[in-house]
């Protein structure tokens, strides 16, 4: 069929706009989430959303709200309990660097506080509710690099990891996840980078695309997809209490007593 609307190609690249070969030249392509928002609504992602995400059920958090008050985004890895550091090194350069901390524990407590083991969840990523909006990852993000709120349990979904993009990068996405958590579990990040954010979030009136089976005023349910407080989320919460409490009496001298304990009196968390 001739294509009713002809273009130059530009560097010789022509793409496909649909079934009846339309093409359109590569200058006038629409930002991404604009050229996704014409294929999938708002409610269209709150719904995959709805249905797939896994949350802590706000009995586990009230028993252990944050599970490695000992790590932080970017805080420093030790070894041999905590004496000596832990180094990556690169096997092209032979450089060694101290290794700093990603994700990895607050991976670890979510996975535990969901009642799963890290085998268990294949191509399933942690979310953090609350941090710096910045879908550039150009600023650094001060709410994960604070102790309090890394490992936070209320501060975290698990979603198929394709769906972790959406909270990247799509404000409301990330809005509706607050909104949920404040009424989930009764708690939204006060870190001073985000009080106004948090203000919206408790001001939050827009319903239209907000999940049906999520809390909200006069709303109290469990979204679909809450792993129900357990036998083995309880023993898991007991054990990690129980190391705590070992590394503030024994730990190396690199363990960061004074800032762990800061996070259990701010968090009222008793050993």
């Amino acid at each position: 069929m001739k294509n009713r609307f002809p273009s130059r190609p530009i560097d010789g690249i022509e793409i496909l706009k649909d079934s009846d070969q339309h093409t359109t030249n590569s200058d006038t392509l629409p930002d991404g989430l604009e050229a996704l928002r014409r294929e999938l609504s708002l409610s269209d992602v709150m719904g995959l959303i709805e249905r797939t995400a896994r949350w802590v059920d706000p009995t586990t958090f009230k028993y252990l709200p944050v599970w490695y008050p000992e790590h932080a985004r970017r805080a420093l890895f030790y070894k041999a309990n905590w004496s000596e550091p832990q180094m990556n090194r690169n096997r092209q350069t032979g450089v060694s660097i101290h290794k700093s901390e990603g994700n990895v524990h607050a991976n670890k407590a979510l996975t535990l506080a969901l009642g799963l083991r890290a085998g268990e969840r294949p191509n399933w990523s942690c979310c953090h509710i609350w941090g710096v909006d910045d879908a550039f990852y150009q600023v650094s993000n001060a709410v994960v690099q604070d102790r309090r709120f890394f490992s936070c349990v209320a501060n975290m979904v698990l979603l198929p990891t394709p769906l972790k993009a959406f909270t990247d990068v799509m404000t409301d996405v990330k809005m509706m996840l607050r909104v949920c958590a404040l009424h989930l579990y009764g708690w939204s990040c006060d870190h001073d980078v985000v009080a106004d954010i948090a203000g919206q979030v408790a001001d939050w009136e827009n319903w239209d695309a907000y999940p049906e089976s999520w809390p909200k005023p006069g709303r109290t349910t469990l979204p679909l997809g809450t792993a129900k407080f357990s036998p083995r989320i309880k023993a898991a919460a007991d054990r990690r209490k129980a190391a705590i409490r070992k590394d503030l009496t024994s730990a190396g001298p690199h363990y960061p007593r004074e800032e762990v304990r800061k996070v259990l009196d701010y968090w009222n968390i008793s050993l």
